[in-house]
Formats: structure tokens, sequence, C-alpha cells
């Protein structure tokens, strides 16, 4: 055999490759996974055994599950724009929860001046792609692609229905503000239509001027929404697994509409009450789709280069879902733990413990940061307020990765410092409602919010207001 001697040209091209191929093993792939309106007390890893959720669980028992994991705002457009820029929305305005035609009205989305993880990877060289429930503007200027994205398919506005009109192969519970032949209560038809009263008001028109699109524009989507997400899901792992990549698979499960599909509603039979079966099918679905989407790692050969996260936007909104936060108290909408504290999970096969539970305060905004320090080229941006979360789930790190979160929506506001909880539930307009007092909570002996301090820690109490009025002044007005 004739040996052929490499010249200069070819070992510095053998060179380059082994660069190349070395750093792209430092650029792990990022997969957040982001359900909708999931109450804390919901998962099997949760505590809760009515509804199996052995894939999400599994991300838990392959890697961390947080005990106090936070969100930015307790409802899903603050929350989601806090995820994504790793920063507290309020600093820049991004204050309330547009919904209905608002998102389509100029102004309202997030800004175009904020980095987003999705852009701040992409510059790294990541393909980046989100699936799902985006709700973070409406119209042109605040489109996925402008914010960073390579892909894109889902909607753009605050809700869908899993499956339109006329509803085929589900189980439907729709609200309604009056119901047929002036029953209260549900009426319950004979084709898979059920309508409920309970809440005082009709349906939101989630799917006005809101299609299922893919980048620009919009198709026709035959599947139930979150076995189509999945299905996406699993595409873009498939085509991207030779190279980097960002996956922001964003579920609409389990927001409402209610609607149940066949075979889960059979699974689930054995739950009388209707409202509560249609929700642990839903629920059941999307542990389904999350089971999928880790196998095709698995297929692919990236389960040990992959970070994967799982949380919800916010607590459950429990009379509209059933969705449970136990044992906390509130829900969406609210500045108790019930709306803020949310199940959070992470696993990195190899690189982090596996089966550990973290009882420190940890926050969404830790994606970003964690995501970044972790993946070769990726600079977060210094405004940045996370932190990266490997040192502290491995050991090299004891300290708590926060000790202050700070919380505004209009005159309801919330700041935890230590282990010490205010809340302050005003309403919804204005930014200091001055008649309605701050609560005081020590969540080392009281998760549940049950016992409020303020008078009887009066010290305690002006502390932490000092620092929540602190921290307030650092805020923006509110762009919408």
């Amino acid at each position: 055999m004739k040996l052929v001697r490499s010249t200069p040209i070819t070992a510095l091209f053998l060179t380059a490759a082994t660069s190349i191929l070395a750093a792209a093993d430092q650029q792990p792939n990022i997969v957040v996974l982001f359900a909708d309106d999931l109450g804390y007390g919901e998962l099997g890893c949760q505590g809760n055994p009515e509804i199996p959720t052995p894939h999400i669980d599994s991300i838990a028992s392959n890697g961390v599950r947080f005990t106090d994991g936070y969100v930015a705002g307790p409802n899903c457009s603050p929350s989601r724009a806090g995820l994504l820029t790793g920063r507290i929305p309020t600093r820049f305005g991004y204050e309330f929860n547009p919904t209905g035609a608002f998102n389509e009205q100029p102004g309202f989305g997030l800004p175009v001046a904020e980095i987003t993880i999705a852009e701040t990877l992409q510059n790294a060289g990541y393909t980046t792609g989100l699936i799902g429930k985006w709700h973070q503007g409406g119209t042109a200027d605040y489109h996925p692609f402008r914010h960073g994205f390579d892909e894109f398919f889902g909607f753009l506005h605050e809700g869908h229905y899993f499956v339109p009109p006329p509803y085929k192969g589900v189980t439907t519970m729709l609200r309604r503000k009056r119901l047929p032949g002036g029953l209260t209560g549900r009426w319950v038809g004979k084709k898979g239509l059920i309508y409920t009263d309970h809440m005082g008001h009709n349906e939101p028109d989630y799917d006005a001027d809101n299609p299922i699109t893919r980048g620009g524009q919009p198709v026709v989507e035959t599947e139930y929404l979150t076995d189509a997400f999945t299905r996406e899901a699993v595409d873009f792992i498939d085509r991207h697994d030779d190279k980097p990549f960002f996956l922001y698979l964003a579920y609409n499960a389990v927001h409402s509409p209610l609607q149940g599909a066949d075979a889960y509603m059979e699974k689930f039979s054995h739950i009388e009450d209707i409202q509560r079966r249609i929700f642990a099918a839903m629920l059941s679905n999307m542990d389904d789709s999350v089971g999928a989407v880790m196998a095709q790692l698995r297929k692919s050969g990236l389960e040990e280069n992959t970070i994967v996260f799982f949380l919800s936007d916010n607590g459950g909104p429990t009379r509209e879902l059933t969705s449970s936060n136990f044992p906390l108290r509130g829900s969406k909408g609210e500045m108790y733990e019930g709306a803020l504290r949310v199940p959070f999970m992470m696993q990195w096969k190899g690189k982090i413990p596996a089966g550990q539970t973290y009882e420190k305060p940890v926050s969404s905004f830790d994606i970003f940061a964690t995501a970044t320090a972790n993946s070769e080229g990726a600079i977060a941006p210094e405004v940045v307020e996370g932190v990266d979360l490997v040192p502290f789930v491995t050991g090299k790190k004891t300290g708590p990765p926060h000790e202050t979160l700070f919380w505004r929506q209009g005159g309801r506001s919330g700041l935890r410092h230590g282990d010490w909880k205010i809340v302050r539930m005003g309403g919804w307009k204005g930014l200091s409602n001055s008649q309605t007092p701050w609560e005081l909570y020590d969540l080392s002996k009281d998760l549940s919010e049950e016992a409020n301090l303020a008078k009887s820690n009066p010290e305690r109490l002006n502390e932490l207001v000092e620092l929540w009025e602190k921290m307030n002044g650092e805020m923006a007005e509110p762009l919408f």
C-alpha cells in the first residue's frame, strides 16, 4: 500500500476540523419544555397519585427537581418575557398580560431591543426553533423570527383550541355566561360538547385572527394540537441532530379550552367529575408528548449532550381547570406562592447528579444563564439576572442562587427575601395601592402562607417593604 505524506495544507485542514468538532462537543443542545397553567401539585414527582406523569417525572429522576422554582410573573405573557430575556420583565415595562384583540395592537409585545436567549444562542452558532405558544406580540414587529428564532410553528396569541369546531375526536367543555334552557351549573350535550356557567362568562375567542402558523404563513392543522406540536418537535430534533440546537417547546396544554382526546378520556373514565377527567386527559396527553421528545433525543444519540428543562409558565387557575397548586396558596394571577412557584426540573445526563431534590430558590431567569454559561461561544448580556445552575446542583456552590426575587403587576406585588415573603394583593390598576396592606409570611415554617405575621413582626415587614420599594424604583412604567 502506498503511503501519502500529509501536506501542510492537509494538516491544517485536519487541525481545523478537529477544533470545530471539539467546539461542537462543548455546545450542548438546549431544550425547554414549557407547560401552560400547570399547577404545582399536579405531577407524580410533585406528589400527585391521580394522574400518572412518568415521562415528565423522568426528567426529575434523571436530573434535579427544584422545590422552590419561580417564574417572572403570575400569568402567561410576562412569565414568558422573563424566561426569554432572563430579566424581571417589569424592568422593561412588560408588566401585564395581553389577551384577545390586544395581542394585535401596535406596541403590545416583547420590545425589539430586548436580547432573547434565542438570539444569544443563534449568535453562538445554534439553530433555534419555537414550537407552540408565543404570546409575545401578535403583529409583525414581534414575530419570533425577529427575536432570534430560525423556525416557528405555533400561534401568536394567548390560547388556541386543540381541535376547532366541530370538535371531532374530543370531549369539549366550554365556559358560557348562560346555559341552554335556563339551566345552571352544567349543560351536557349528546355529542361531546359540555357548557358550564361556573365562571360567569363565555369562553374567550382564542382562535379569532390567530391561525396556526408555520414560519410566517397560516396552515390548516388537523391533529390534536398537543400531538401536532410534538410531531413538529420530534421532526426538529431529527433534522438538526448534527448541529447544536435550541428548542423552545411551549405547549398550550393544560391551558383552556378544556378539550380531552377520546383515547385519554377513556383512560381516565374512572374519574367521575367530567371537568377533572378532561384535565387529566390533557395532562396525560402532554406527558406522553414529552416522552416522545425525550425518545427522539435518545434515538438521535443526544441524551447526554442535551440540557433539558421542564417548567410551567405560572400556577394553575384552579376554578377554571381544576389544576391544583397544593400545598401552596392561591392561583394564577395572584402574588401568593400558588401563582409564582411552579413545577421546575432540569436534566443533563452525565453532567449533573440524577435523582436529587434542590430546595433553594431558583428562577426561570436561570435557564438563560445556564444555557449560555455551558455553551462555547454563547455570551449572555450583562443585564441577565439569572445564574448558572450547574455549580449549585453539583455542589460546587452552596449558597442560594437567589437571595431576593421581585414581582409587580399593577397593585399586586410580591417579594421573597431569604425565607421571608411579602404580598400585596391590590387591584389591577395603579402601580401603588396604598390602601391595600402588605402581608408577611415565613415560608420556612408556613409554606401555605396561612399565618400573616405583618402585625406581629413589623420590623421584618418594614425591612422587606423597603427592599421592595428600592427595587420598584428600578422598574419601568408599563408599556401597555
